[in-house]
């Protein structure tokens, strides 16, 4: 009694402490929970939240967000209908104080209870909580250093977590799990153990999955990775190859492998993360107006039961580092990258690795040594669950629009996902939205035909000076996903491909839909900002300038256009007005007013147009298939034709659309293009510039109907020639 007493006082105390210098921050979205539990009002289910340590800081926390979303009190006590618990609480860690080593006291009671008592049933809520990791500026270098890892803290170490992360700690409550249905699976493939042990059991690889997907896997030291890594059969007979075919020492060969893995394996660190975070909040700040991300709760969900790769578009040097900052505030490990040589820079390099870099040659075919090498330590990365990135285009895009993907570590990632040890894969196309770029002058200068430069940290340094100006909004949106295993299944895929060179046919074709799947997918996800709109409507104009009235008139006949035929659900439209549009490009300095006639207009400044033309590029392909239909429209007005068959148009459409789709990687099929070319007519025609008469499109002749569907065809015929 005395002793009960003791730990409410202890508790209220600690309530009393933590309610001032505590606010925790509550990832995902805890809606579908509260919904689902306020449903067992009426069902004979008991709630119990369980964690994995004990801790009295950490349960009042708990206690504390299930009082402010009305949920069941973590504190009050477990009732069933013969047995009561002190609190609702499930502790997995068994303490010295447990009648089992093992296994916690309550669960054994619970679990002997439920056996006796069929039509009873408790909900365990698995509640992970972590300190110094939660999506919320770090602004003390030494917080960095101290922050959660997979390690348990010690009391000394709680103590700092409380004084150092009073804002700055991470709850998530997930999915509610019956106890009942755990018992009945345990029984059934366990029969042999007692179910607290597979419940337990279960309950921890759940919690490690978690934990996972926030903090990444639990790794050891680059050392330690290098020497397992050098143990493995793959690399061992690569090693005995090499010293055959090259005529040297097994000793040589084996220096030599471990050499390339020197060369390429990431030396991941917690602390580097967290220094770079601080660094990287610093540095959008004042680079930035402010960064959009969209659509992130998808992959959220997705986080614990695939093996996640960001497949992201790559349009500058700022992509690395801005992706695995979003994933990281947001609460998940950030993704183990595949970065070229050539940024294996003095003192950046080190920083990359620390952060998940890990560096890949630009060729390596004819090196069977470095190959083998390089596939096992990605088939490593992949075994341990770790998150992958790589930019499917190879180098960054010079001209705005995606490249050609360049397949060789898809390949790789698919034929190690089919060695084995892998969780189901989930590819996750990115898209970055820029308004102006850090290397914007480079692109230039590289377009107008100079020489493409080569990264040096002098290189980086000097682009580093531009950070005083403005660089206006960056997007990121995060598209629909690509599973592997759709598209193994349907191109009956093998379950299980060695480590043969050359791939069977089946796994080729995978490779293949794969790569598109995540261009297209790159696609649906493209976001209309000011700038790429604006630059697409003044570099359609004659010298590149317009009357403002007449800029204002066409960004309205866009945005409907857009809304009207929206390229994919996932697109993003600017919000804001014709007139905010314009001013935002005027303080980015990338247009800018003159006078013309009495009149105000708007014109590209000096030296934008390339780059104006990029960021149009970026976003052509939303208007790529009204812009051909228009072209077929004007076509027939060259020799005073006014009217076309509707046949006639879509026959020419569909000769003409597999070079666009292939150009711009459009995501309709063939089959799908009579239905699009339908809705972009029902668009023209509400916009009085044509009108449709059964099977019959006649095009209405007046001035301004024609400048109006000839500046949508002039964005098919001007990418025609370019």
């Amino acid at each position: 009694m005395a002793n009960n007493a003791y730990q409410k006082f202890y508790r209220q105390f600690t309530k009393k402490v933590l309610d001032k210098i505590v606010s925790p921050q509550v990832l995902g979205d805890t809606q579908t929970l509260e919904n689902k539990l306020k449903e067992q009002d009426s069902k004979p289910a008991a709630i119990c939240y369980v964690i994995q340590d004990d801790s009295t800081s950490n349960k009042v926390l708990i206690d504390n967000e299930t009082e402010k979303r009305s949920l069941h009190s973590a504190f009050s006590p477990l009732k069933l209908k013969e047995l009561q618990e002190d609190d609702s609480f499930l502790v997995l860690e068994a303490s010295k104080h447990n009648a089992s080593a093992y296994y916690p006291d309550k669960l054994i009671r619970l679990v002997e209870y439920l056996l006796r008592h069929s039509d009873e049933d408790v909900l365990f809520v698995p509640v992970t909580i972590l300190w110094g990791r939660a999506p919320e500026n770090q602004d003390s270098w030494y917080k960095a250093l101290m922050a959660d890892a997979w390690t348990k803290p010690t009391g000394i170490k709680q103590a700092l977590n409380i004084t150092l992360y009073g804002r700055e700690n991470y709850i998530e409550f997930h999915q509610a799990i019956s106890l009942r249905a755990l018992i009945n699976t345990a029984l059934e493939v366990a029969p042999n153990f007692a179910p607290a042990h597979y419940v337990v059991t279960e309950l921890n690889k759940s919690f490690n999955q978690y934990k996972e997907a926030i903090l990444g896997p639990d790794i050891s030291d680059r050392r330690n990775v290098i020497n397992k890594l050098l143990t493995s059969e793959v690399i061992k007979e690569a090693v005995l190859t090499e010293s055959i075919h090259k005529k040297i020492s097994v000793q040589q060969a084996e220096n030599l492998a471990k050499k390339y893995l020197d060369e390429i394996v990431s030396d991941f660190s917690y602390s580097t993360l967290r220094f770079a975070e601080i660094a990287l909040t610093k540095l959008w700040t004042q680079l930035y107006d402010g960064i959009q991300v969209h659509n992130f709760e998808v992959v959220r969900e997705l986080a614990k039961d695939y093996e996640i790769v960001y497949t992201p578009c790559h349009r500058s040097h700022i992509d690395y580092l801005l992706l695995s900052y979003v994933i990281y505030k947001r609460g998940l490990m950030v993704p183990h990258i595949a970065a070229g040589i050539n940024l294996n820079m003095p003192v950046v390099g080190q920083l990359m690795r620390g952060a998940g870099a890990y560096f890949i040659r630009r060729s390596f075919s004819g090196n069977a040594l470095y190959t083998a090498v390089f596939k096992e330590y990605v088939h490593s990365l992949l075994s341990r669950n770790t998150p992958l990135e790589y930019f499917v285009e190879g180098g960054r895009s010079r001209t705005g629009l995606l490249l050609p993907a360049k397949k060789g570590m898809l390949a790789m990632t698919i034929q190690s996902h089919l060695r084995g040890n892998s969780k189901p894969i989930a590819f996750i196309p990115t898209y970055f939205g820029y308004e102006k770029l850090l290397e914007g002058s480079s692109y230039i200068k590289e377009l107008g035909g100079q020489k493409k430069q080569s990264e040096s940290l002098f290189g980086l340094l000097k682009s580093m000076q531009k950070i005083e100006k403005v660089f206006g909004m960056v997007h990121v949106n995060f598209g629909e996903p690509v599973f592997l295993k759709e598209i193994l299944d349907k191109n009956q895929v093998p379950s299980h491909v060695g480590l043969e060179e050359d791939l069977p046919n089946s796994v080729k074709l995978a490779v293949n839909e794969v790569a598109d799947g995540i261009l297209e997918n790159i696609n649906k996800a493209a976001v209309i900002n000011p700038v790429n709109l604006l630059a697409t409507i003044l570099l359609n104009a004659p010298t590149y300038e317009l009357a403002e009235r007449d800029v204002l008139l066409r960004l309205e006949q866009f945005k409907n256009l857009l809304k009207h035929h929206k390229y994919d659900e996932r697109m993003q439209i600017t919000a804001l007005s014709n007139h905010e549009i314009i001013q935002y490009a005027i303080k980015l300095k990338q247009v800018e007013f003159i006078e013309h006639d009495n009149e105000r207009w708007l014109k590209v400044c000096n030296q934008q147009e390339a780059l104006l033309k990029y960021f149009s590029n970026n976003i052509l392909h939303t208007l790529i298939l009204p812009a051909l239909v228009a072209y077929i429209l004007t076509a027939q007005t060259e020799p005073a034709i006014e009217k076309i068959s509707l046949d006639e148009l879509l026959n020419t459409a569909l000769q003409l659309y597999p070079e666009l789709q292939k150009t711009y990687f459009l995501k309709w099929k063939i089959n799908e293009i009579s239905t699009e070319i339908q809705h972009i007519l029902a668009f023209y025609e509400a916009e009085k510039l044509i009108q449709v008469v059964e099977q019959s499109i006649t095009i209405h002749q007046t001035d301004d109907t024609l400048r109006l569907l000839k500046t949508f065809a002039h964005l098919y015929t001007v990418n025609l020639t370019t």
